[in-house]
């Protein structure tokens, strides 16, 4: 007789039963899917509490956009917002929308905010305290408020935002209690000081080697408006706020590792006031229209950055937003002939300037 061969191979019954055994654990997970998805939250919970990033970055400056963006809506830039870290301590310079929640999915930590610097009073720069000061404060293990630095009318912004948040502050101290929510620590307390004449600057804060300076910029009809310089160790970050191309930043900005630096693209700007008429858009047509005359451009930053001789240029409070692949080129507009060692702010781009060090190193490219 012939010899048959049996109907399935030898290798043919083994992956049957790999597979078998896989459709097995399939099911069996299936049928434990809930405690197996609890297990792997209380792993990430875990990893998430027990993470310190100020001591994973070390000693010296280091710098994160928690709001690359300006009043316009974009998927990768939210209010403009500017996190510092120097000696172990986190300070945040404005506090746009959705910036205080950036920090945390950054891992930056809100509850070890030591202080907020305000540049000026739009909007776009002050809407986030609220949140921000009962986070840090829910959060945080402080017997007084969060400081907020600021020119003069500080006093008034802080004075607003704590009378808007006192029934809150009842609440979830009754709730709470002291140990947890101390109504001495609630809300914020204003730090004020006068807008320093060009070429002056007023010290603000000078603690264990971190010193951080307010010097003037020009963003009329806004008054007052200032940058700020925080210094450690030989590193150096300048932060704009808003502002027109100025000859004081320049000066501020002398020898600095990092200059982030505002900028709107005049030319995308049209494009915008453009379709705002074709479409009636009778007072977006205005603001359009107006917006440039307060703004400085990516190649006035470049120029700036260049003379100034910094390290790297952050661009952040970008305006428009940037949202069609190719539109960055258009928004540069020349600028990267002009400055190369740029970056474009986008949600969570982060920078490392370790002490001791002239390294520039981009620890994030964004969210």
């Amino acid at each position: 007789m012939a010899h048959l061969m049996p109907l399935f191979s030898v290798p043919v019954k083994k992956m049957l039963f790999i597979l078998s055994v896989a459709l097995l654990l399939v099911i069996v997970g299936y049928s434990q899917r809930d405690e197996l998805v609890t297990r792997l939250l209380q792993v990430g919970i875990d990893r998430q509490f027990s993470s310190n990033i100020v001591k994973e970055l070390g000693d010296g400056l280091h710098v994160a956009l928690c709001g690359a963006g300006s009043p316009l809506p974009s998927p990768t830039a939210s209010g403009p917002c500017v996190a510092v870290i120097a000696n172990g301590e986190l300070y945040v310079v404005d506090v746009g929308s959705n910036s205080p929640r950036n920090l945390g999915r950054m891992g930056w930590p809100v509850a070890a905010l030591e202080g907020v610097f305000i540049t000026h009073f739009h909007s776009d720069h002050i809407d986030g305290l609220g949140e921000i000061m009962t986070l840090r404060w829910a959060g945080g293990d402080f017997d007084t408020p969060l400081p907020v630095y600021g020119p003069t009318g500080i006093d008034r912004v802080v004075a607003g935002f704590n009378e808007a948040y006192a029934l809150d502050f009842g609440y979830r101290q009754a709730h709470h209690g002291d140990a947890v929510t101390p109504l001495n620590a609630a809300g914020s307390q204003a730090v004020s000081f006068i807008k320093p004449p060009a070429g002056e600057t007023v010290k603000l804060v000078e603690k264990d080697g971190l010193v951080v300076e307010a010097f003037a910029v020009t963003h009329a009809p806004v008054e007052p408006a200032v940058g700020y310089r925080f210094t450690y160790k030989d590193r150096s970050v300048v932060i704009t706020g808003d502002t027109v191309k100025d000859r004081n930043i320049v000066e501020m900005s002398r020898g600095a590792d990092l200059l982030v630096h505002e900028a709107l693209a005049a030319n995308l700007v049209a494009l915008l006031n453009e379709g705002a008429r074709n479409n009636q858009q009778v007072n977006l047509t205005r603001i359009t229209h107006d917006i440039p005359d307060y703004h400085a451009t990516p190649v006035d930053a470049a120029e700036t950055a260049a003379e100034a001789g910094v390290g790297h240029l952050l661009y952040y409070h970008i305006v428009p937003a940037l949202i069609v692949p190719g539109q960055e080129r258009l928004f540069l507009n020349g600028a990267e002939d002009i400055f190369e060692d740029f970056t474009i702010g986008h949600d969570g781009v982060a920078f490392s300037l370790p002490a001791n060090s002239d390294e520039i190193i981009q620890i994030s490219e964004g969210l």
